[in-house]
């Protein structure tokens, strides 16, 4: 049996929720495709990888290594809200000290210039943060505001408008994420230095979608409408397309930065050719750069996810967004005309080279935390359940790192991060119409999930989905449509029981 006929099989099965065979024959699918464009394997190696990274069958105990999904670089300290704030375990003494000092940085506040802290200023003038910890919340998820006019403070809003000729051609060519809107750019900014109006105030209004269980149980979703008040600027033109996005949590991502690229896209099925509706895409930009981070998996890495937020989020030039004004349009006369806080003697930006490496360095080395109750039935049977449910087929549980990687501390390392980082349809419920990027309008990339059962623990209001609408892991499932409406419709049809187990597994990540 070839590969696409035993794919085509897991469909039959997916459709009689035959769970044992599913999960034969999702490894059986998966056996070679990991590694097989790897060039930074010998022969022996590449073997290693593709025996120690093919799916679970055996759900008595935990598997080898599961406990660790970081690798060597897991933490173990999950005990306190700083669970997600611990440097990677096998970094060097003078890696730690590196780490401490961007920790540092990460959590600094910036003010607006002229100030008395000259190393410290530059902020906006328009801008959402004033510091990358205030929408990371320790690290972890950002939040949607809770009722009508609640905090947005770790939620930011994306714009854009249908592209010209000019603006299509620079989209292809990965110059531009999407056409910006004329006037407020490509991201809403809600605070302002003094004497400028800040760009608007979001505000998020919420209907109940209630959903019935099997065995009766309802649980009441939460549909949010956004909509834009107090325009500083104007009304945003018309068919302004609106997208709201909450912080990710930031456990792993030098690891993920260190999967090789060859393993993400072995796994994309753009036209869907093994017909099982699963069709995921690799998120290749137009500069031939593989996204694999953000919601829309614009960013190829860490340097440049950091330089974009920096930019976006808080008014920094750094030296790959070397606009002093961020995303003060030339049409924002007034924010253009406000002065910015680069200092000749720190160099030619306001987020100077050596700290702004820093940053990156701490970002790419917030360790993923250690599973807990690995070994325990109820999470054993939860992660059966998400086996037979279909998950794993694009919640990709393990890779093994590039040997080529950057850092000593990502590479060859066997991590967990529960990801396939491709883009997938999700449906309508989540679509926000909006492309970006090589994502259409209801398209997301998988979020990885290491960490995610720490998230209530890191910040109690800790959302799940892009925009947050999910307050549990519950509503969270319930929400996913398109590709993944067979398997959600599989968790909502289980057994109560089985739910909980499915959660409880989810929760040990």
């Amino acid at each position: 049996m070839g590969r696409d006929e035993r794919l085509s099989a897991i469909v039959r099965l997916k459709t009689a929720a035959a769970g044992a065979a599913l999960i034969a024959l999702i490894g059986a699918a998966w056996a070679g495709d990991a590694g097989v464009l790897r060039d930074d394997l010998s022969p022996e190696d590449l073997a290693r990888v593709q025996a120690i990274t093919a799916p679970a069958t055996d759900f008595t105990k935990a598997e080898r290594f599961e406990a660790l999904p970081g690798g060597a670089a897991t933490t173990k300290k999950t005990g306190d809200a700083n669970a997600l704030s611990h440097p990677s375990a096998n970094l060097g003494f003078e890696d730690q000290q590196r780490f401490l000092v961007g920790n540092g940085l990460f959590r600094k506040e910036w003010a607006t210039a002229p100030s008395s802290t000259q190393a410290s200023d530059g902020l906006g003038p328009l801008f959402n943060a004033r510091a990358c910890q205030s929408c990371h919340i320790k690290d972890g998820r950002g939040h949607a505001p809770a009722s009508v006019g609640g905090d947005a403070s770790s939620l930011l809003v994306r714009l854009s408008v249908q592209p010209d000729a000019d603006a299509a051609r620079l989209i292809e060519a990965g110059a531009l994420p999407a056409a910006p809107e004329p006037v407020y750019g490509l991201q809403l900014q809600d605070n302002a230095a003094a004497g400028l109006p800040a760009e608007g105030k979001v505000v998020i209004d919420y209907a109940d979608v209630p959903v019935t269980l099997a065995g009766g149980e309802t649980v009441t979703l939460r549909r949010p409408k956004l909509s834009i008040e107090k325009s500083g600027f104007g009304p945003l033109a018309h068919g302004t397309m609106i997208s709201a996005r909450v912080a990710p949590a930031m456990a792993g991502m030098g690891l993920i930065e260190a999967i090789h690229p060859a393993d993400i896209i072995a796994r994309a099925d753009p036209d869907d050719r093994d017909g099982d509706g699963i069709s995921g895409r690799a998120a290749i930009r137009g500069d031939g750069r593989l996204g694999r981070f953000g919601w829309k998996a614009l960013a190829p890495g860490v340097a440049a996810q950091s330089a974009d937020a920096f930019a976006g989020d808080m008014g920094l030039s750094t030296p790959l967004k070397t606009d002093h004004w961020g995303e003060c349009t030339a049409a924002q006369a007034p924010c253009r005309d406000m002065p910015h806080g680069a200092q000749e003697r720190l160099g030619p930006v306001e987020v100077p080279a050596d700290l702004f490496d820093l940053v990156v360095f701490y970002s790419e080395n917030l360790a993923p935390p250690a599973r807990r109750k690995v070994g325990d039935a109820e999470v054993l049977a939860g992660k059966r359940a998400f086996y037979e449910a279909g998950c794993v087929v694009c919640h990709t549980p393990k890779f093994v790192t590039s040997r080529a990687a950057a850092h000593s501390a990502q590479r060859f390392q066997l991590i967990w991060p529960y990801s396939d980082f491709l883009l997938h349809d999700m449906g309508e419920g989540l679509a926000d119409g909006r492309p970006e990027g090589a994502a259409d309008g209801s398209e997301w990339r998988t979020p990885p999930l290491w960490g995610i059962g720490l998230a209530g623990q890191v910040s109690a209001e800790a959302g799940f989905l892009h925009d947050g609408r999910a307050r549990t892991l519950v509503e969270a499932v319930l929400w996913h449509g398109g590709e993944a409406q067979a398997a959600r419709d599989r968790f909502a049809a289980m057994e109560k029981a089985e739910r909980d187990a499915l959660i409880a597994f989810l929760e040990s990540l």
